[in-house]
């Protein structure tokens, strides 16, 4: 529920309600606004009704909140969350640029796409270190070495460095390397992972199931903030549907729907969705234009010869071209690049 505080409310008059509330073993949440102290209380809502908070003397209302998935939805937190990724900021009014190759194959094959990737306007150098792949013969990543050389080339080019985590004992070693934290699309409802990287102190980008409902992926984003993680990005990377025209269909309606209902950060992944880079460039124009924060894409310096994900990876020149369509856009629609 949302406790709304009476104007004439202090700091000490909140403290009793949150210890109040936190006694009864509930998740006390204080939101001080620019007129009036919003109070929070997430858990049994048995429990909440029990408190009877709407007859204290400091509070002004009591308001349900209706959604399930409380804390990231815009009811308990109507403004737009930003997230700070060492001065790099994802959110509106911002457009990040996420880019790099599936995996990290080579230190030269590596260091090449961050500094291309970086001279032509990314923020963000993302990179396979562990890979989940369809088959248990394909090339599963680098590991250890794979995060090493992801963040020599992040701390060389000045790149925050992204990076999926696919299990719960591997987030204390990938957050040693990583900026953010991904968690992939077959992994959206690993709820133990959810938890761990909710407890890892690092930004946490979540990718939608294949096969995942919206509310579905936002109580996913729901266990990583209840954790005490407040800095999740959403990203949508297409559903699997009867279409084979293309890999996945990217489903560019999520981002407004999920905008009006969350106040995360929400970028696109056109890579995962096309599956063929001729189509990436378009996609990611369109995920600008209705709404979405940033991408995240795939560039290799010699896509022909990639290990993974070959076909839909941008070479550096038309990943140069994106930037500047990009450009052009984003001053139309009024947003940072």
């Amino acid at each position: 529920m949302i406790i709304v505080l009476k104007h004439e409310a202090t700091r000490a008059h909140a403290d009793a309600i949150l210890a109040a509330i936190s006694r009864e073993g509930l998740k006390p949440l204080y939101m001080p606004g620019t007129e009036r102290v919003v109070l929070g209380a997430l858990g049994d809502e048995r429990v909440l009704a029990g408190l009877h908070l709407e007859s204290h003397p400091m509070v002004d209302r009591v308001v349900p909140i209706l959604s399930p998935y409380k804390l990231a939805s815009r009811e308990l937190y109507p403004s737009e969350t930003v997230i700070d990724v060492g001065g790099r900021l994802v959110g509106a009014p911002n457009f990040s640029v996420m880019a790099g190759p599936c995996a990290v194959e080579s230190e030269a094959q590596i260091m090449d796409t961050a500094r291309r990737t970086k001279a032509a306007g990314a923020t963000f150098l993302r990179g396979g270190a562990f890979k989940p792949r369809s088959s248990p013969y394909s090339f599963q990543g680098l590991g250890e070495a794979g995060l090493r050389l992801l963040r020599q080339a992040g701390d060389a080019t000045g790149l925050a460095v992204v990076t999926e985590v696919m299990a719960p004992d591997e987030v204390a070693l990938v957050a040693a390397y990583a900026d953010v934290l991904q968690v992939g699309a077959r992994n959206m409802q690993n709820f133990r992972l959810l938890r761990e990287v909710g407890q890892a102190g690092r930004p946490v980008l979540l990718k939608r199931g294949m096969a995942a409902s919206l509310d579905e992926f936002l109580m996913s984003a729901e266990y990583v903030l209840s954790e005490g993680n407040p800095a999740v990005i959403l990203c949508e990377r297409g559903i699997k549907t009867f279409e084979t025209a293309y890999r996945n269909t990217l489903d560019l309606a999520a981002v407004p729907v999920l905008k009006s209902r969350t106040h995360l950060p929400v970028i696109v992944d056109p890579s995962h969705a096309a599956g063929y880079r001729e189509y990436v460039i378009p996609l990611a124009k369109a995920a600008l234009v209705c709404g979405a924060d940033g991408i995240i894409v795939e560039v290799h310096p010699e896509p022909e010869r990639a290990l993974s994900d070959g076909r839909q990876s941008l070479y550096p020149a038309q990943f140069e071209e994106l930037m500047k369509g990009l450009r052009r856009l984003a001053k139309a629609e009024g947003r940072v690049l």
